[in-house]
């Protein structure tokens, strides 16, 4: 039988380094920003301010997840806004994240 010991150490060796999935979805606010993403409609522009209200979080913690959403592709910046406007990156792993949703949503239809 495996110890807890044996599983703390195993599940502290799948974060270093963390996969790209872990890497994303380590912050609470990560799966509820995501979702909001995948609900807005294509170029559609945003601030952060906007973006908490869509997303029923603060600014704050919009503010706080920004600079990740845009290392992992899932925003991008919009070019000559002030104040700064963002809108959903086109990139493979918004598409990726739409075929997973998508697949995810159609499960026991």
């Amino acid at each position: 039988m495996e110890h807890a010991d044996d599983r703390g150490a195993k599940k502290e060796l799948r974060k270093e380094p963390p996969s790209g999935w872990l890497y994303l979805t380590q912050h609470d606010a990560i799966p509820i920003l995501v979702d909001a993403l995948l609900d807005l409609p294509p170029n559609r522009e945003f601030n952060k301010t906007e973006l908490a209200e869509h997303t029923g979080v603060t600014r704050q913690t919009v503010g706080n997840y920004t600079d990740l959403l845009l290392e992992v592709e899932l925003i991008e910046e919009v070019p000559d806004t002030s104040p700064r406007r963002y809108r959903v990156a086109d990139s493979d792993v918004v598409r990726e994240l739409f075929k997973l949703n998508s697949a995810l949503n159609s499960v026991g239809e």
